[in-house]
């Protein structure tokens, strides 16, 4: 037998030109030797090269029609399964599975005496022991433990500190654990192949560099990846400015090539946040792709919906975690739910243990007319889910759980559902594989399977014949790729010398075997040199990320050397033009809004709303009149209106408390002030960690209100009342509001008092444009008095209290009577609702989204201004 005829190698691509020298030096090797093709192995780098393999032998290999098994070790070991036995892991054995690995190591961790800390280290020991498993199983088995002992005595030195006492305990632990553990590999060294042929790659793997030592003469080297004579074509620069850009010109390169026939197309997973945003592009266009490097488990849809369970079960779960999970579970009536958020967010409830108990037999509050019944539900699933129990029996339950939620269907048919109950071993039967687990409380076991979903991947479907592979560069070896695109080629994601991954120190690797960083480096720019080779390279990178300067790669940075760019200038020559092509879209602007609100009579009108009337008519009509409210923040971080509400709210229990009980004494005074500080927290249900800001402000605020207090006082005034409710009848409508303060002045009239925690400037804005403020003239037309008085206090912060009380308020509140009557008249007349905010009335408008006044064509924004003018 002898090796055919070759073409004519310029004429080659690499792959091509790789896999005919590497062929024709293995059928040389194979003739040499006598071997009969079916007696060698051939070891490849990794599984996608076997197909190429068997084709170039049948191209390059004469005219025998034996072939050689091509294999991975992986491979190799499966299929010696039928002569030397399955391997089957038993006990402590490394199972390269983050749900029972993490079982293993909380349990090695106990036995070590480290139990206490197994949260906290479970996670770095499995870490430690996977970077391990490669170097341990490349040692025979009958001298592993040999192995790990001789390494034992120095893999700890100079970790004799007792602050590395942990990190020297975890060493230890993972070493052991690596070399008692078996491997799938293991049966390899009972192989007796002819022939034991490694074609090499880019980086040397320890099993194996183990093997050829153990097959000695039998086994040979070959070179698959050689040192070819520069670029073929120089590779295609492009320069984007964030990632956005970056993934559109990735795309837009790649639907280049498969224009002009070029398929299948690489596109090499640098960051693989960056390909997924790649690959949506290019789904939408219909490419077909197969992706070869998959993505984290944790971030698919269907982990995701069942991690919502889990964290909607804990007792301390807040109102928004268990909202998320029914929003997710198809057996809850939607819009139960949707009402039912609606009255939790309106009352403020943030935790869900919050909630009053729901009797069957008791009438329902009518704030929770909703979330009553959808509560009782819920919490008749959520409570069994708290107790401790066995791992397999939460993973019953669990499923039990899921199948009530009506979130079984869609785990089961989900193409990465099935995965995820794969993973979790929630399939019926299953979970017996954990029968002698310990018991579990609650977050462990929730712990335990974000982890385990965090550790599996996800691999989509292969399709039948794919126009773009998407894959690792170490991995475009030896694939017979038409085009190569190469986005992420920054500093950070191709970095010329990659950070070895482990918990192990530099001289730790050297001993453990492990690769060193000068061997990824030398490994990383085979790579990269591999890839200039091809005929059609596109090379991206970003310029800038979260607002910080990015630079190229100093693969890129000795690419622009090389051709004498100035890599500051985007428009150097030698850069590749935008692969995007652009197109001429008449604008559109949005017309200018002019709703009418006849048919949706108002009834019943609040000071905000008719403040929004006289601000923005199409803000009254999109807020009040179509309610199209924004949902509040259960989660949000306290704001100056949550302390306003709590100064209101104090300041009502303080006054009360001080009608019953008067004392002029300053010292008592400042302690039922505080008391009713404190219930007011409490009934806010604010904790301390929140309201610490605010906390350090109350002492100057307390102080400033004690002392206007006491000169109010002594004007003659009188608290009467506080959080007043009223409604007054205007026609047929109603007027309503809550009065902050009402006080008794020492003529009998009344005087209406609205607190105001804002700078002083905005208050005194109030007062100076009397007639354009809305709010104590419509508080005044709450109250029967024909006379009366009104103020704002502003409660200072920095500054002390102080009073800004409004002149001629009757006459005031008889303008803005007549103007509530007319605006509404119109209204039921159909005038018209336009757009004519301005300033601060548009820059906090929540209806801003609504009318759409940015993209009004400029001649509508004057005629607007015009109107509001």
């Amino acid at each position: 037998m002898s090796p055919a005829l070759t073409v004519d190698a310029a004429l080659l691509t690499p792959d091509a030109l790789c896999w005919q020298q590497a062929i024709g030096q293995l059928a040389a090797v194979v003739q040499a030797r006598s071997v009969h093709p079916a007696e060698a192995v051939v070891l490849l780098p990794y599984a996608q090269l076997i197909q190429q393999g068997r084709r170039a032998w049948a191209v390059q290999a004469g005219e025998t029609f034996f072939v050689p098994r091509f294999e991975t070790t992986m491979n190799w070991a499966s299929g010696l399964g039928g002569t030397l036995g399955l391997h089957v892991p038993s006990g402590d054995d490394l199972r390269m599975d983050m749900a029972v690995d993490m079982l293993t190591a909380a349990s090695l961790l106990g036995r070590a005496g480290l139990g206490a800390q197994q949260d906290a280290l479970a996670g770095r020991l499995v870490e430690a022991t996977w970077s391990l498993a490669g170097v341990a199983a490349a040692v025979v088995p009958a001298g592993r433990w040999a192995w790990s002992e001789q390494l034992a005595l120095t893999l700890a030195a100079g970790l004799d500190s007792p602050v590395l006492a942990l990190e020297a305990a975890v060493g230890r632990i993972a070493l052991a654990w690596a070399a008692a553990s078996t491997y799938p590999t293991d049966r390899l060294f009972q192989a007796k192949p002819q022939l034991f042929a490694v074609l090499e790659g880019f980086q040397a793997d320890p099993l194996t560099e183990a093997l050829k030592a153990h097959f000695g003469d039998r086994s040979v080297s070959i070179p698959l990846s050689l040192k070819l004579d520069g670029p073929s074509a120089p590779p295609a620069l492009h320069i984007a400015q964030d990632a956005e850009d970056e993934a559109g010109r990735a795309a837009a390169c790649v639907l280049a090539h498969l224009a002009q026939g070029r398929s299948p197309v690489a596109l090499i997973a640098q960051d693989r946040q960056l390909t997924r945003r790649v690959g949506a592009m290019l789904a939408e266009r219909g490419v077909a792709m197969r992706d070869e490097t998959g993505w984290k488990l944790s971030t698919t849809r269907a982990a995701a919906s069942l991690m919502t369970l889990l964290r909607a079960m804990p007792w301390d779960a807040s109102t928004d975690a268990v909202l998320d999970w029914l929003k997710n579970a198809p057996a809850f009536d939607a819009a139960l739910v949707t009402a039912a958020e609606t009255e939790l967010r309106k009352t403020g409830v943030r935790a869900w243990r919050d909630l009053p108990d729901f009797p069957e037999e008791d009438i329902l509050p009518p704030a929770f007319a909703a979330t009553g019944p959808l509560a009782r539900e819920v919490n008749a699933l959520r409570s069994p889910f708290g107790r401790a129990r066995p791992l397999a029996m939460w993973l019953r339950d669990l499923r039990s759980l899921l199948q009530s939620a009506g979130q079984w269907d869609a785990l089961a048919q989900d193409e990465a559902g099935q995965t995820v109950l794969d993973v979790l071993r929630l399939h019926e039967g299953a979970e017996t594989e954990f029968e002698a687990t310990p018991v579990m409380r609650q977050h462990d076991f929730t712990q335990w399977a974000n982890q385990a979903l965090e550790g599996g991947k996800f691999s989509p479907l292969h399709p039948p014949a794919e126009q773009v592979v998407i894959l690792p560069l170490a991995q475009l070896l030896g694939r017979p790729m038409q085009a190569v695109v190469l986005p992420g080629c920054d500093e950070i994601r191709l970095p010329v010398s990659p950070e070895p991954a482990g918990p192990w120190t530099p001289g730790q690797r050297e001993l453990l075997g492990l690769p060193s960083r000068e061997t990824l480096a030398a490994a990383q720019r085979q790579a990269w040199q591999y890839a200039l080779q091809m005929p059609h390279l596109d090379v991206l990178w970003r310029t800038s990320e979260s607002g910080e300067h990015l630079i190229p790669s100093g693969f890129v940075q000795e690419l622009l050397l090389d051709q004498n760019h100035d890599q500051g200038e985007e428009a150097a020559p030698g850069m590749a033009t935008d692969p995007r092509s652009l197109r001429a879209v008449a604008t559109q602007p949005t017309p200018h809004p002019f709703p009418t609100g006849e048919a949706l009579p108002v009834n019943r009108l609040s000071a905000s709303a008719y403040e929004d009337l006289r601000r923005c008519p199409y803000r009254f009509f999109a807020l009040r009149q179509l309610r199209l409210q924004e949902p509040e923040e259960l989660e949000s971080e306290l704001g100056k209106r949550d302390f306003g509400n709590w100064l209101h709210s104090l300041l009502r229990y303080f006054h009360e408390a001080l009608k019953a009980a008067p004392t002029p004494d300053a010292t008592a005074r400042i302690a039922m002030i505080n008391t009713a500080a404190e219930r007011a927290t409490q009934e806010l249900a604010l904790s301390d960690s929140e309201f610490l800001p605010f906390a350090a402000a109350w002492p100057g605020v307390r102080e400033g209100y004690l002392k206007w207090l006491a000169d109010h006082e002594a004007t003659g005034a009188v608290f009467d009342e506080a959080e007043v409710w009223r409604e007054v009848p205007v026609g047929t409508l109603t007027l309503l509001g809550k009065l902050d303060r009402i006080d008794r002045q020492p003529d009998g009239h009344a005087l209406v008092i609205d607190y105001k925690a804002e700078p002083r400037t905005t208050t005194a804005e109030r007062i100076k444009n009397g007639q354009e403020d809305t709010q104590l003239a419509f508080y005044a037309a709450l109250m029967s008095d024909d006379t009366l008085g009104a103020a704002y206090v502003n409660l200072g912060e920095k500054e002390p209290t102080k009073t800004y009380e409004q002149p001629d308020i009757v006459g005031l509140r008889d303008e803005l009577i007549d103007s509530i009557v007319t605006d509404m008249a119109r209204i039921d007349r159909g005038a018209k609702l336009p757009a004519l905010g301005e300033g601060k009335a548009c820059d906090y408008c929540a209806a801003r989204g609504l009318c759409r006044k940015d993209f009004w064509s400029l001649g509508e924004q004057a005629t607007a201004g015009e109107e509001g003018a």
